[in-house]
This record gives structure tokens, sequence and C-alpha cells, in this order.
């Protein structure tokens, strides 16, 4: 029997993708790491940290350390994302080998926007769309562990399928203008780098309100989805509930403490997982059947990988 570097690693397409999530969730951290600790113009500009040199020099201090660390962990998420390809082209399993590109070309392209970050002074809608690219390949690794592992399903009947796009809908502007609310505050990521100029107790009032509209259609679609039997979906929103909750109470919080840097940490992690839950709701309305057509041998077997959990 002939094994390729592929064969090899078609068994770990399931860790390989579950490590896929945790990195690009673990750059969101580090990443408000950076902000929060004002080193966002540790490196001050890009891609060279500075313009002699690609590594960070002693007078840059601890700022420029924090930041280049950030930027190597960049090539961490290359590095998972090459490999989960690999193993899903190993693998013979197409769909898979779609999503694991896409998570692979979103990280150089998340790249080129945190250099246009830096470029920019940090300017706060820019960093809002480098934080919000980051949401969505969230959304795309959640898909990729979906395919591999959700049993199959029907497509939901109208009225769960409409409550969880909705749903999806109204995350998405929560998670927008938890960034407008971030762009008019403190955590600026540097002394010098602008603000967006709102008010930022207008724009958190509005971000609470979005935050209700999303607890509001999550409720709904969970009574739905526990009258109609949808016991799938009843169970990841249910998941989802607890996760919108908590992250509401911790924005609460750390707003009336003012803005303590742990709180506002754990409420970007907060953000990345309510991504992962919005997607992984999206995405138990619609139909799913397992890809059988991985090859061994020339014949056509269901693959470990892609057996249901």
């Amino acid at each position: 029997m002939r094994h390729t570097v592929l064969d090899r690693l078609a068994p770990y397409l399931w860790p390989l993708a579950v490590a896929n999530l945790l990195a690009n969730v673990g750059i969101v951290v580090t990443g408000g790491a950076v902000r929060l600790t004002g080193s966002g113009l540790g490196c001050p500009t890009w891609p060279r940290c500075t313009d002699e040199s690609y590594v960070p020099h002693g007078e840059l201090g601890l700022h420029g350390a924090i930041e280049f660390g950030n930027r190597l962990l960049t090539f961490v998420l290359v590095a998972v994302a090459v490999l989960c390809f690999l193993a899903a082209l190993g693998a013979r399993h197409r769909r898979a080998t779609r999503l694991s590109l896409v998570v692979g070309l979103g990280i150089p392209l998340q790249a080129v926007i945190g250099g246009i970050t830096v470029l920019t002074d940090l300017n706060p809608w820019i960093v809002a769309g480098h934080f919000l690219l980051s949401m969505a390949m969230v959304m795309v690794c959640v898909a990729l562990l979906d395919e591999l592992r959700s049993p199959d399903r029907d497509a939901a009947p109208r009225l769960p399928r409409a409550l969880a796009w909705a749903t999806l809908a109204s995350g998405w502007v929560a998670l927008y203008l938890g960034t407008v609310v971030t762009g008019a505050g403190p955590h600026a990521g540097d002394t010098d780098a602008p603000r967006n100029g709102l008010d930022p107790a207008t724009v958190s009032q509005v971000h609470a309100v979005s935050v209700y509209v999303l607890v509001a259609l999550t409720i709904a679609l969970l009574v739905v989805a526990v009258r109609g039997g949808h016991q799938w979906l009843a169970r990841v929103t249910g998941l989802v509930l607890v996760i919108e909750v908590l992250q509401g109470v911790l924005g609460w919080v750390q707003y009336w403490l003012d803005l303590p840097v742990v709180l506002v940490a754990l409420h970007m992690l907060g953000a990345a997982l309510l991504a992962a839950g919005l997607a992984r709701i999206a995405l138990a309305v619609l139909p799913h059947r397992a890809d059988r057509e991985a090859v061994a041998d020339g014949e056509p077997q269901p693959h470990a990988a892609t057996r249901p959990a």
C-alpha cells in the first residue's frame, strides 16, 4: 500500500480542524492583549517591525516584544491551516478541503489588514475590520467542524430557519456595534492612536439594545426548536443563549467598572465564542450529509474523520 504524506495526515483531520478553531480564537485574545497593553504600535511599521529590521530591538521595550510576538503567532496559524488543508486532501473530503482552504486564505488577508492598522496608526475603523474578519474566520472554522462531525440532518422548517438566520444577522450587528464601542473607548492600543469621536455612553447603550434583540431572537428560536422537537437545534441554541447571557453580564460589569483590562480581554474571548455559536445555529438549520467519498486504495470508503460523533 502506498503511503504518501497526505495519507499519513488524513487521520488527523479532525484534531487539526479543532486546532484551526482554537488558533483563530486564541489570536483574537492575544490581539486584544496587544491593544489592552498599549502595544499596538510596539512595532511602528509593517511588514518590518522598524524601518531597519523585521524584528524588534531593545529600544522598543516590552511593547515591541508584545506586538512582535503577536505577529509571530500568524505563522502558527499558517502552519495549522496548511496541515489541516493537506489532511483534508488526504482524506479526499471535498467540502472539508474547500473550507480549510478558505481558512488558509483568510490568514494572509488578515495579516495585510493588520498591517494596514499599523500603517494608519490604529485607525479604529480599520481595527474594527480586522476584528470582524477574525469573527468570520472563526465561523468558517466552525463550519469545518460541523462538516466533519455533526449528525446527518434535514433542513429545518421555515420558521426555525428564518429565526436562525435572523439570530445570525442580529449577532453580526451586535458584534459590529461592539467594535464601535471599542473605537470610542479608552483602550486604543497606543496613547496617540485616534478614536472614532463618538460618545462612549451613547454607543454603549445602542450596543446594549442590539444585544437585547439578539437574546430575544435566540429565546424565540429555542422555544420553536423545543416545541417542534428539533433536539439538535435546541441543544445548540440553548448553549448559545448561555454564552449570550454571560457575555451580556460581562459587558455591563466591565462598563460599570470603567473597563478593566482583564474583563475586556474576557469580553473579547466571549465575542469569539459568540461568533462560533452563531455559526453553529445557522448551520443547524441547514441539511447535512456526511461526505462518504473518501478513497482508500481506489475504492470509495468513509474516512474516520468524516463519521458523525
